[in-house]
């Protein structure tokens, strides 16, 4: 399968990140009703929808394909617009990562042993880097006069026996601390992205396409680490059942057919729950059930 035609206005095309993010992305787009499945050795991912055809491509690309027109819309982070100095338009900001539902962080590096405390202790120096425009904009600000080269990849293992400090994106620090680095300063944080073309913002159709998806993957997103809950209690528990309620807002009560019964309703954050349902069950409630949520749609 290929990509269409640049010039069809019947069909959105979609450029997703292909690596560390794909898994990720696919799982919200799954909980978002958008259902991409991909062969191991494709980077075309087939979709239900005929409107819609994507590509996997490595984040780092995605916002300069976007600027060009041959993505209608596309998933990637904010580190890569801006390094790319992508003109496009931003629709919407997902926050999501690779292991964590946090930004990510573009952090300058050392070795533990290093005497380098601040950034103008690299003065003179050669840092390492994917984002070589970011951090020449980072050291430029700070009046600092260094080498910054382009790094492949495996950053972390180039200093010091080949530069003198990093500049590398991190979600945990668990890698860094690994290769016996430690953080001085933090150049940035970076989310996940919805940019459009700009010519594709124009068309009705694309538009509406794109808006749909930031809107469905935004609510996706809502929805992380929250589940919803269901009990029914009799009419005069009401009142003690509410004092101990951390509702998103107030609960959804319904009588229950010919009973002095009523069935409540709420959303609430799945890590409170071991220690809400006990609370629920001594307030009054009963038959309560827990369900996982996709969506929550302000």
């Amino acid at each position: 399968m290929g990509f269409v035609n640049g010039n069809n206005n019947n069909v959105l095309r979609v450029g997703l990140p292909k690596g560390s993010l794909q898994e990720s992305t696919f799982r919200l787009l799954a909980k978002a009703g958008y259902y991409f499945s991909v062969s191991e050795r494709s980077y075309f991912p087939s979709i239900d929808d005929e409107s819609i055809q994507a590509i996997l491509i490595r984040a780092q690309e995605i916002a300069k394909y976007v600027e060009d027109g041959v993505f209608d819309v596309g998933l990637t982070g904010k580190d890569w617009i801006l390094e790319n100095r992508a003109d496009v338009i931003e629709v919407g900001e997902l926050t999501y990562a690779k292991l964590t539902m946090r930004p990510v962080k573009w952090v300058l590096a050392v070795p533990n042993d290093s005497d380098i405390k601040s950034v103008k202790d690299l003065q003179g120096k050669r840092i390492a880097t994917e984002i070589v425009n970011l951090t020449e904009d980072y050291l430029k600000k700070n009046g600092v006069q260094a080498e910054v080269e382009f790094s492949w990849g495996a950053t972390e293992v180039k200093a010091p026996t080949l530069v003198d400090a990093i500049v590398e994106v991190t979600e945990t620090g668990s890698s860094l601390r690994a290769n016996n680095l430690r953080i001085v300063d933090v150049l940035l944080e970076s989310r996940t992205m919805i940019i459009a073309n700009k010519t594709s913002w124009q068309n009705a159709f694309k538009r509406q396409k794109i808006e749909d998806l930031n809107m469905l993957l935004q609510s996706a997103i809502q929805a992380e680490g929250k589940v919803g809950l269901k009990m029914n209690l009799p009419k005069e528990k009401i009142d003690n059942l509410i004092k101990v309620l951390p509702a998103m807002k107030k609960p959804t009560i319904s009588s229950l057919y010919g009973e002095d019964w009523v069935a409540v309703e709420i959303i609430v954050d799945e890590k409170t729950i071991k220690d809400l349902i006990p609370t629920l069950k001594r307030a009054g409630a009963q038959d309560i059930i827990e369900y996982p949520l996709n969506k929550v749609i302000y």
